[in-house]
């Protein structure tokens, strides 16, 4: 069965750092292209941050970019967002998700349950 369970949301403090995981399992991630994708209070989901798979290379929206980083780590076949300098615009629950291929970040076909991540004082 293939799976995506996201960790590491919380409460933290404007200016502060989260690091997301998404452990995955019944497929290879660096096979597939992986996405960070967030729905704030009373929005649409918006696309924030991914890793192609292959070489991996990275993209992040441009409401992030410089602060917000994809990786992963082939060995855990877990994927991550580093969070850094977050702003209460910020909150949102973050999701994992898988794309059909490994280029495309838009065809996504599984989705995780997703993690809170609040960003207040």
């Amino acid at each position: 069965e293939v799976q995506l369970v996201e960790s590491g949301g919380g409460l933290v403090q404007p200016g502060g750092s989260l690091r997301l995981s998404c452990a995955a399992s019944g497929f290879t991630c660096s096979n597939y292209a992986m996405s960070w994708v967030r729905q704030a209070p009373g929005k649409g989901r918006e696309w924030v941050s991914g890793i192609k798979g292959g070489g991996g290379s990275t993209n992040s929206a441009d409401s992030v970019k410089g602060r917000f980083t994809s990786s992963r780590d082939n060995a855990k076949n877990t994927l991550y967002l580093q969070m850094n300098n977050l702003k209460p615009e910020n909150t949102a629950v973050y999701y994992c998700a898988k794309s059909l291929n490994n280029r495309n970040f838009g065809f996504i076909e599984v989705w995780g349950q997703g993690t809170l991540v609040t960003v207040s004082s």
